[in-house]
């Protein structure tokens, strides 16, 4: 009886509706309601009367096109300030304001498979609503470091320079490091394709609309798509929309994670998710710091990051694109993501414009976790491999002026005269996937050659090296 009671007293309580102060820019203040940071408002249009219609239910069921829905920042003085989550068109000042109970709820689960989701978590692909899954906070605890399994087991990407020269652990952070138009894309959407992992989430944050689509069709597949979740957020979408996807995303991934799954999130970009953390602190009044960005940027760099990588069961292996400013690897969100990050990859522009595919300086890239998921005889092999190359590089300039001349240096001319196994190696087309194994065999294959070429110029020089 008392629940019946309580239930009533519940229906019957008063709604408390507060208003629309002031909208100006991104912001908009909000009064006669108590909220907390992070909590989500629906605006009701025109007139405060219609708040009475409202159905006080959760965020996901909203009809965009009669209401504004808005995320308070920051709270002063009994002020709400918000940032919008959908357009913002007829909002005017004294609309009514509802709060939804609470923050944003994000989907979870495995009907999330093979579905395409907007910034908020809301279907897109146009097969219905989603079923089988179940809802949560879109902020989630960062896995207690003492309770995180450590990195011991390889990640097989199918990409054969990645899996050899730069091999990924699972629950690695790995960072993408190139300037526009490198194939940073490209290179994601190849480790989607052929990842030995169960799940993959793949977030598109602030992607050019009509990359989406083709993103999704040529470059993931249906096989692809078959076992990820993407989620959407367009550049033309509103700046919390932008940042929140990238959270959306990293939730639903940490969730497979929770039910012991090993999955693999992958952001494009994680620049623009700093771009988009400028827009809404400058907003609301942050100080601009390095480059323009507030202080606000980088401490939600790390929230995000950190809230990648193994749990106790399973793991989020977290590879993230990093769109360098002018090609500056230097630049404030570069060198802010590479401190915090588990190793980098970068992609040369020289390489791409070479016809060079995937376009990864090997030389220039590291993973921080390679020496713990490989065996000893991969390690040596990685490393000679590694030697040879730079034994090149070194004298690359040489070889550029045709002043090079051979016997100085018996390792480079064994990586010169086999340059181009060398090359056919680290280049792969887009559609190719190369086994684990398969990669490794080859590796090992080419270091032998070099070695012997070594020792052949060793003896054919009478065992003597200048």
């Amino acid at each position: 009886m008392s629940a019946r009671w309580n239930a009533v007293l519940e229906a019957s309580a008063p709604i408390r509706v507060g208003s629309v102060q002031r909208a100006v820019g991104l912001s908009v203040d909000v009064v006669g309601l108590e909220c907390a940071v992070g909590d989500v408002l629906r605006i009701a249009h025109a007139t405060s009367a219609r708040a009475a219609s409202f159905p006080a239910d959760s965020v996901v069921a909203t009809d965009p096109t009669a209401h504004t829905l808005v995320e308070v920042v920051a709270v002063d003085q009994g002020v709400a300030r918000c940032m919008p989550l959908t357009g913002t068109a007829g909002l005017s000042q004294g609309d009514a304001v509802l709060h939804t109970g609470g923050p944003l709820l994000v989907p979870s689960g495995p009907g999330l498979l093979g579905r395409v989701l907007d910034g908020l978590g809301r279907p897109i692909d146009g097969k219905g609503p989603l079923t089988r899954v179940t809802y949560m906070p879109l902020m989630n605890e960062v896995p207690h470091p003492l309770t995180r399994a450590r990195i011991s087991r390889p990640l097989a990407t199918s990409v054969r320079v990645l899996d050899t020269l730069i091999t990924l652990g699972r629950g690695q952070r790995m960072g993408l490091f190139a300037g526009s138009g490198v194939g940073k894309s490209t290179l994601l959407s190849m480790i989607a394709r052929g990842t030995d992992a169960a799940v993959s989430v793949v977030a598109l944050v602030g992607e050019r609309g009509r990359e989406v689509r083709e993103f999704i069709d040529d470059d993931l597949g249906p096989e692809g798509l078959a076992r990820s979740v993407v989620v959407v957020a367009t550049s033309d979408q509103p700046a919390l929309v932008r940042v929140r996807s990238a959270f959306v995303a990293t939730a639903i991934a940490s969730q497979f994670r929770s039910s012991g799954t090993d999955s693999v999130l992958m952001m494009d970009s994680l620049t623009r998710v700093a771009m988009a953390q400028r827009e809404i602190g400058l907003s609301v009044g942050e100080p601009p710091a390095t480059r323009g960005y507030p202080p606000s940027t980088f401490a939600i760099l790390a929230q995000l990051l950190e809230q990648a990588g193994n749990g106790e069961h399973g793991s989020v292996t977290g590879i993230y694109t990093v769109l360098v400013d002018g090609d500056d690897h230097n630049e404030p969100v570069a060198d802010a993501a590479r401190s915090i990050l588990d190793g980098h990859v970068v992609l040369d522009r020289s390489l791409a414009v070479k016809g060079h595919f995937p376009a990864v300086d090997a030389l220039a890239s590291i993973s921080r976790v390679a020496s713990k998921v490989l065996g000893d005889d991969y390690r040596h092999a990685a490393l000679q491999l590694r030697r040879f190359m730079a034994a090149r590089a070194e004298v690359q300039d040489l070889l550029d002026v045709g002043a090079y001349v051979q016997g100085v240096n018996p390792e480079a001319d064994a990586a010169i005269a086999l340059h181009s196994e060398i090359s056919a190696f680290l280049r792969q087309s887009v559609t190719q996937v190369t086994g684990f194994d398969e990669a490794w065999v080859t590796a090992r294959q080419i270091v032998a050659s070099l070695e012997n070429h070594t020792h052949k110029d060793n003896v054919d020089s009478g065992g003597i090296s200048v």
